[in-house]
């Protein structure tokens, strides 16, 4: 693990050059990289002749690396917290609008690396997988969720195909003592699964449902997006790079339908103005994955897409949008 106070990292930055060309920085413009990580997307921006770029991060050993680069460059902002807070973070430095927002929603490799983190499965550590340090742990949730709600972790975050399985397992294995590490985990859901003819490990699943859980991942990804439309000025891009199935259909359906679209909570809103100017559009509809090569040289990568949505002039606040229509109206 490097140095808290190092600049270096061992993530490599998936689908960088894809993500900058995205979000196309311009001179003087303000940035966010709202998943500062390893540091790979803040070092390409700040190649840029910007005049800002703030850095968030909710774990602490990821903001005391972006802190080592500001001492060097101090374009760089760095922000500790979440991305769903991004509103109130920017607000804190007397921002309220940006010109570009980047988020990368996998874990990184220091991370991973770390055992004591308790995030990767082929490393023996504490059930903790915490990215804030703050709140209940992975072994937490194993200990006092019952096997309903331990299922619908498994099957809604990971798509685990044996969610009740594992779950019957972990409950009854609990009574026995508290499952604390990760290699008691993996061993109980290998042999459950009892497969020895896939490329992934038969764990995978189960590690990544309770990651999501642990973090709360899709809830602060929704907020991202809300915070995304406020702070974002006409002509500011939206970059994510997501790699779970679920990450990706709520950044979809967000520009898509109901989040990128200003709908009016009134009843006494005439139907045609209950479905407004939209305030994200896609920028191209279409998916952008990893090339062969960058595969070739991570091939943790493959489940990469990244999806670019450009914010209108459209108000931030539907309802107050509303009333002008109706104001015109009468």
């Amino acid at each position: 693990m490097d140095d808290e106070f190092s600049t270096s990292s061992s993530h490599a930055p998936v689908l960088l050059e894809e993500a900058i060309a995205a979000l196309a920085p311009r001179e003087g413009g303000t940035y966010v990289d709202a998943t500062f990580g390893g540091g790979g997307y803040s070092r390409a921006l700040l190649a840029f002749p910007l005049a800002r770029l703030i850095a968030i991060d909710r774990d602490p050993e990821a903001i005391a690396r972006a802190r080592a680069l500001a001492a060097c460059d101090p374009r760089l902002v760095p922000l500790e917290g979440r991305f769903g807070d991004i509103v109130p973070l920017l607000l804190s430095i007397g921002i309220d609008r940006v010109d570009g927002i980047v988020a990368d929603l996998g874990l990184s490799s220091d991370q991973l690396a770390d055992p004591a983190r308790g995030f990767s499965f082929r490393l023996d550590g504490p059930l903790d997988m915490r990215m804030d340090r703050t709140g209940p742990t992975a072994a937490d949730l194993l200990a006092r969720l019952d096997e309903r709600a331990l299922a619908e972790i498994f099957a809604r975050y990971g798509d685990e195909p044996d969610a009740r399985r594992i779950a019957r397992a972990i409950v009854r294995a609990r009574t026995r003592a508290p499952l604390t590490r990760t290699s008691e985990l993996r061993a109980l859901v290998a042999a459950i699964k009892k497969s020895g003819s896939t490329r992934i490990d038969p764990a995978t699943r189960v590690f990544q449902a309770l990651r999501i859980a642990v973090n709360d991942e899709l809830g602060e990804l929704e907020r991202l997006l809300a915070g995304a439309v406020r702070v974002l000025a006409p002509g500011g891009r939206l970059v994510i790079v997501s790699f779970h199935s679920g990450e990706d259909r709520i950044v979809k359906r967000w520009i898509d339908t109901d989040g990128g679209r200003i709908r009016p909570r009134s009843r006494h809103v005439p139907p045609p103005l209950r479905r407004l100017a939209p305030r994200l559009v896609w920028l191209d509809k279409g998916v952008v994955r990893p090339s062969a090569e960058e595969l070739a040289r991570n091939p943790r990568a493959r489940s990469a897409r990244l999806r670019v949505a450009v914010r209108t002039d459209a108000p931030a606040n539907g309802e107050e949008e509303a009333e002008t229509c109706l104001r015109r109206a009468a």
